[in-house]
């Protein structure tokens, strides 16, 4: 099964609550996280730093260590192909006003339980339960 590299993009709010930044699929326009594909000589986390850039316009700290993975299928003309997406969190220290795909999709921060409601994946909607469990460890 081909392989993906994802941001899970997150920061606390001034209270100290945690969210979510979810960018929309170009064509789908559903709510997602930023990924692409594996990039030659950057390490996994360093590629979903580079798609959390050149999709939402953010930079920050990933963490080398995958918080876990979703399966994604990706409509092409081909058809669909299944993919493994390895999610990193990502710490975001700076939104910038202009990025690459910025005509292209919308971003959008959302509280916890809200970016889970947000997007279609269960899997992605654990992903982002497990990081808010773990960020309001950080927030107390």
């Amino acid at each position: 099964m081909p392989l993906q590299t994802g941001a899970l993009p997150w920061r606390l709010t001034d209270a100290r609550k945690p969210e979510v930044l979810l960018v929309t699929g170009r064509r789908s326009g559903r709510w997602m996280i930023p990924k692409g594909w594996p990039m030659i000589g950057k390490s996994l986390a360093a590629a979903a730093e580079r798609e959390a850039f050149e999709e939402a316009g953010i930079n920050g700290t990933v963490d080398p260590q995958p918080l876990g993975s979703i399966r994604y299928v990706k409509r092409n003309v081909f058809g669909d192909m299944e993919i493994e997406i390895l999610v990193h969190p990502m710490a975001v220290k700076n939104e910038l006003p202009d990025w690459p795909e910025r005509g292209e999709r919308t971003r959008r921060w959302f509280p916890i339980k809200k970016a889970g409601e947000q997007v279609e994946s269960p899997e992605l909607r654990d992903l982002i339960a497990i990081l808010g469990k773990r960020l309001k460890q950080l927030s107390i």
